[in-house]
């Protein structure tokens, strides 16, 4: 009969301890485990809804709490300079992820055109997919 409590134990053991059920660490390194570029998103309103307005709240107003802080884009003087909201999207910045390796040239321009111009903010001075190809980082295959 003792064979019997020690087979269910081994049985429950072997559950409660697969390597299924074992904590993997979290890589918050980029934006995607996925390699490849974003689906086809026609504009910066398009790329902001999918990507962005899950931190930065469809108002633009940022989130806190859960110990984290999504900056607010609404009002947002680092917008000025439209080259501050393309390299973070392209590199990261603090907890925000890279997007370098999931948005084209035009979905980066897109979406930092539609930021400085929507959420009260009116900065009128585009940018073009050819000014973010110069600012993209060069990585190597390894790197994507």
């Amino acid at each position: 009969m003792r064979l019997i409590p020690s087979i269910s134990a081994l049985v429950l053991a072997g559950v409660v301890f697969s390597p299924l059920t074992l904590p993997t660490a979290a890589k918050a390194d980029s934006a995607s485990a996925v390699a490849g570029k974003m689906q086809a998103l026609p504009d910066g309103a398009a790329v902001y809804k999918h990507i962005c307005q899950s931190c930065h709240m469809a108002d633009g107003k940022g989130a806190e709490g859960a110990g984290a802080h999504f900056p607010a884009l609404a009002g947002n003087p680092k917008l000025k300079a439209a080259d501050y909201p393309a390299y973070v999207v392209l590199n990261g910045y603090g907890g925000m992820p890279w997007f370098a390796g999931l948005l084209t040239d035009k979905q980066v321009a897109d979406v930092v055109n539609y930021i400085r111009s929507h959420f009260g903010n009116s900065y009128t001075d585009a940018l073009k997919p050819e000014d973010i190809t110069d600012m993209r980082p060069h990585l190597s295959v390894e790197e994507e």
